[in-house]
């Protein structure tokens, strides 16, 4: 169950547009929005176009994202992006998404560090957790979820919890893997339940009803709305997707 009074759709562009197409798409859904009180709607474009953005949209009904930071504030860290520089040119990160797991190879260590760096910069770090295929099939997604949220909030004191947004994304239901799958209203019903079982055993009931818990996976306008409909749902992390700004625009009316 969530109490939460506001539903978030998280546009995830990773690195499917160029600079000129992100500014073009991003325009296209500012200009055709209507979004109802309670929608946030957050872009996570290239860091290639953060500030360009960021002055074309301003902070009117569209915030952005980055997709990735680094721990640390500044320093010879050849290639990476500080919470500190993103601090001004969008409100959120996305942190530990499947990719930068997977493909990456982040840990929890490193991924604690970054939620942390993210609220010491005033953004609102998108915790991304979720169990891959094989993990799933041999019935361990408690423990890995479990592990994820452990291992990603374990830097932050109690107090803070409630200002990190967790989006569950199963790494066997993202479009553009190999053997993707659709994920079921029961499977995600179920993975949303334990995620709030894992935070009211970490750190109360009051805080496990009011973090915000996202799905992402293969998330499309004719699926959004049965995802939004999932209890203790709040919102949606859109992939491939939401770089098409009429199909994101259809996801966003769903909320």
């Amino acid at each position: 169950m969530s109490k939460s009074n506001k539903k978030y759709i998280i546009a995830n562009w990773k690195m499917y547009l160029s600079p000129d197409e992100s500014v073009k798409a991003a325009l296209a859904v500012q200009k055709k929005l209507r979004v109802a009180r309670g929608v946030e709607v957050v872009i996570a474009p290239s860091a290639l176009v953060l500030r360009e953005l960021a002055a074309k949209l301003g902070k009117k009904n569209v915030k952005l994202a980055a997709q990735n930071i680094y721990w640390r504030d500044f320093g010879a860290f050849t290639g990476e992006i500080s919470a500190s520089e993103v601090h001004g040119l969008a409100e959120f990160t996305l942190v530990g998404h499947s990719e930068r797991r997977y493909v990456f190879g982040e840990q929890n260590r490193d991924i604690k560090k970054k939620v942390a760096a993210a609220l010491r910069s005033h953004l609102t770090p998108v915790l991304c957790i979720g169990e891959t295929r094989d993990e799933k099939d041999f019935g361990e997604t408690s423990e890995v979820l479990y592990d994820q949220i452990l291992g990603g909030l374990s830097e932050l004191a109690a107090e803070d919890i409630h200002k990190v947004v967790i989006a569950y994304e199963p790494v066997w239901a993202i479009s553009g893997n190999g053997n993707a799958r659709p994920c079921s209203v029961e499977d995600l019903t179920e993975s949303v339940r334990l995620i709030r079982s894992h935070l009211n055993h970490l750190y109360g009931k009051k805080i496990s009803e009011n973090v915000s818990v996202l799905y992402g996976g293969s998330v499309k306008a004719e699926n959004a709305g049965e995802f939004l409909a999932v209890d203790g749902v709040d919102g949606l992390l859109v992939g491939s997707a939401s770089t098409k700004a009429d199909e994101f625009l259809k996801i966003i009316e769903q909320a």
